[in-house]
């Protein structure tokens, strides 16, 4: 078997891995795009920001919000902010939130970062977004868990926290079948969009909070029958010598493997469908091996979806656009630190420095037209800081998978668990 992927740390105890100045200046940079360049006021994340770190518009992204909050903690735990700091706007953060219009408990895609208005994402998309609602979720749950103290201050957070996380109406969101949940729900247009979330794609997170919520949870059935349509999410195909075990031919975009990961610990995660550290492995691997055929010696590599010179698509094997997103193979550190830290190499020296901007790398760019982003993106930067994160110390991981919701989530839904690392000392 080729070597270049390692596999997850198999030991049980919370990963200590040091990385040299380089990756660590890069880790930092990528978390000041949530903590410098977010709404003031609000706290609220910014879906983009231009390359020099000035702002774009005022439109903040719900999961880039909640990637943000991951972002918080890893910079407390970083020492690159105080706890009280931390704190203070994750606190910020839900009392904002607390304010939006919510569409029975979830939030749509966009608000404005400043008045907290609905920003539709599309002209009937105007409604709420369980997904982007889910990885808003994981950040607030690592937060609750993190900001564990019984000082005033972190119980009011906790609070306030836990009104959002319970507030999601998943059963709802079922249509009352016995089939998967649906993606977006307006009050103005209905179902009208009719997307089922199903798998494999980025939505893992969904139905492990769905399941394991304290109020309005669903049923495994949506799990067995709507995500993994019993049984037909298995792929089992070999690509570039690697089998995939689910999802689409070639794996799609690397973020499809990557955004639920954040949080949760795919290490030691399986359940009948999967082993999940084997899915996430070979993704990466077919991945690496596609673009490394394609770039061959250039360290260059990494597809997902991202900005490009036509504006934001998916990048895969199969969708091949020409277009290299270093958030792709950053946020693949647990899986192939070597690779990773080649390639972020590589970017820092690529076309004379021209991709590294304010907040850590440029959102993408292309090896064979030259072309490069003049943007950073918040569901690209976030995930950077979040698995750079969990292959040093594993906390995130920790955190979200002590939660009492996510335990409760992955038992009713049939998923094997071993002991997870302990996180780190917060205090």
């Amino acid at each position: 078997m080729d070597t270049r992927i390692n596999t997850f740390d198999g030991q049980p105890q919370a990963l200590q891995h040091s990385v040299p100045d380089d990756i660590d200046e890069i880790h930092r940079r990528t978390f000041e795009y949530f903590w410098l360049g977010s709404h003031p006021v609000s706290g609220l994340v910014r879906d983009r920001l231009r390359a020099d770190g000035t702002s774009i518009n005022e439109i903040a992204s719900i999961s880039g919000t909640g990637f943000g909050v991951l972002a918080i903690i890893v910079g407390a735990e970083r020492g690159w902010i105080t706890r009280d700091q931390a704190l203070d706007r994750v606190t910020t953060i839900v009392r904002t939130l607390s304010k939006a219009k919510r569409f029975h408990g979830a939030f749509a895609h966009f608000l404005h970062a400043d008045t907290c208005e609905v920003i539709p994402f599309s002209p009937k998309d105007d409604g709420g977004d369980l997904v982007e609602t889910a990885f808003l979720l994981q950040g607030l749950i690592c937060a609750r868990e993190y900001f564990s103290r019984p000082t005033l201050a972190e119980t009011r957070f906790r609070s306030l926290a836990q009104d959002l996380i319970t507030g999601v109406e998943w059963k709802w969101y079922t249509r009352r079948s016995d089939g998967p949940l649906w993606w977006h729900w307006s009050a103005k247009y209905r179902w009208c969009f009719d997307i089922a979330i199903s798998g494999w794609n980025e939505a893992l997170v969904c139905y492990v909070l769905a399941a394991g919520a304290r109020q309005h949870s669903i049923d495994p059935v949506h799990y067995h029958q709507g995500w993994a349509r019993s049984g037909a999410m298995i792929n089992g195909n070999t690509y570039l010598g690697t089998v995939l075990p689910l999802g689409e031919p070639f794996g799609g975009p690397l973020f499809l493997s990557q955004y639920s990961f954040c949080c949760l610990d795919p290490r030691r995660l399986s359940d009948r469908y999967c082993d999940y550290r084997q899915q996430v492995e070979a993704h990466t691997r077919i991945n690496y091996d596609y673009c490394q055929s394609k770039y061959p010696g250039t360290d260059l590599w990494g597809m997902t979806a991202s900005d490009g010179p036509k504006g934001y698509k998916v990048h895969s094997p199969t969708q091949d656009n020409d277009v290299i997103s270093p958030a792709a193979a950053l946020s693949s550190f647990p899986v192939c630190p070597e690779e990773a830290t080649a390639a972020a190499r590589a970017f820092l020296s690529y076309a004379d420095g021209k991709l590294v901007g304010r907040y850590g790398f440029v959102d993408a760019f292309s090896p064979g037209t030259g072309w490069i982003a003049q943007t950073h993106l918040a569901i690209d930067q976030g995930p950077v800081v979040a698995m750079l994160e969990n292959y040093r110390s594993g906390v995130l991981w920790a955190l979200f998978m002590g939660a009492p919701e996510v335990q409760r989530g992955l038992s009713r839904l049939g998923f094997t668990t071993s002991v997870q690392p302990d996180a780190q000392d917060h205090v």
